[in-house]
């Protein structure tokens, strides 16, 4: 894997990413995604580079895109019957899985959801800052999408990274 990165000069110079790097970015993922989001650059360093490419694959920005839909058809899908409208979690018994869904939120953006998996979808590429939005917003259990104490507001969420895709 090559990518570009910034030598000694302030230029940007091709160069090899050497398995150690992407491993370690793969193990520094959660780390390396929140720094892309705040705005660093994926030249500054081989890690951020390494991960970068990962975030900005096609294969990665269609599961995010996957995850997306899955997440808004679950938030209009009747309450599973196992499980009590006013109960946060299942039992220890049930035999399903179930993510909790703040489906009130996700109703009152879901065309801007829709909009930011067709974002991810659509050929070319995309800023890493954008994916790395996407990816910190489905994988926040205590964000905007699963906790009604969450203060971060979706739509603000969902703009920023719809923003951060398109430029």
């Amino acid at each position: 894997m090559h990518v570009l990165l910034d030598d000694d000069l302030g230029r940007l110079t091709v160069r090899r990413v050497s398995l150690w790097h992407r491993l370690l970015a793969r193990v520094l993922a959660a780390s390396l995604d929140h720094r892309l989001a705040d705005g660093a650059r994926p030249e500054a360093n081989a890690l951020l580079a390494a991960r970068a490419m990962v975030l900005t694959s096609a294969g990665y920005r269609r599961a995010l895109a996957a995850s997306l839909r899955r997440m808004l058809a679950a938030s209009v899908a009747p309450q599973p019957r196992w499980l009590p409208e006013a109960a946060a979690r299942p039992s220890r018994a049930a035999t399903h899985s179930y993510v909790p869904l703040r489906r009130d939120r996700i109703a009152g953006a879901a065309e801007d959801l829709a909009g930011l998996a067709e974002c991810l979808t659509q050929r070319g590429p995309v800023p890493a800052r954008g994916v790395a939005l996407v990816s910190q917003l489905l994988a926040d259990g205590g964000g905007p999408l699963y906790r009604a104490a969450s203060r971060d507001d979706l739509s603000e969420s969902v703009e920023r990274a719809s923003q951060a895709l398109a430029s």
